[in-house]
């Protein structure tokens, strides 16, 4: 489910599964290590500590941390306004989320009542027929 951590937002799934140390990421990314960790002390990523303290970052952490990097270097935003655009980006989605499982509840419900209908429909053509015998 949704995590209050910063960086993390959202149902779990597979973009979610830890896997990649810090340096594959930052070859990934073409983010240096240290800028990586520096994402990390103000809040940007927040990838999981091994039991040995080492830092494991998702594909979904990979992902965040090539919008920041195309945020501050395509679109000179600073890491205060990556910060809000990436929240305000989180709360959009979660926005979506929401609203999609609601449309699906009610998909699901409007199919439910169609099918009572259709089953109506034909009790009564049942009655009908038998009274028209």
């Amino acid at each position: 489910m949704a995590d209050d951590r910063r960086g993390r937002r959202g149902p779990r799934d597979d973009n979610d599964v830890k896997g990649f140390f810090i340096g594959v990421v930052a070859k990934m990314t073409g983010t240096h290590p240290q800028t990586l960790r520096h994402y990390e002390r103000v809040g940007l990523v927040n990838p999981i500590r091994s039991d040995g303290s080492v830092r494991m970052y998702s594909m979904r952490d990979v992902q965040r941390v090539r919008r920041i990097r195309e945020l501050t270097q395509d679109e000179g935003a600073n890491l205060s306004g990556v910060e809000i655009i990436l929240e305000l980006h989180d709360r959009v989605e979660e926005m979506r989320r929401r609203h999609r499982i609601e449309l699906d509840e009610q998909a699901l419900a409007h199919r439910r009542e169609v099918n009572q209908l259709h089953n109506e429909i034909a009790r009564l053509k049942r009655i009908l027929r038998r009274a028209t015998q």
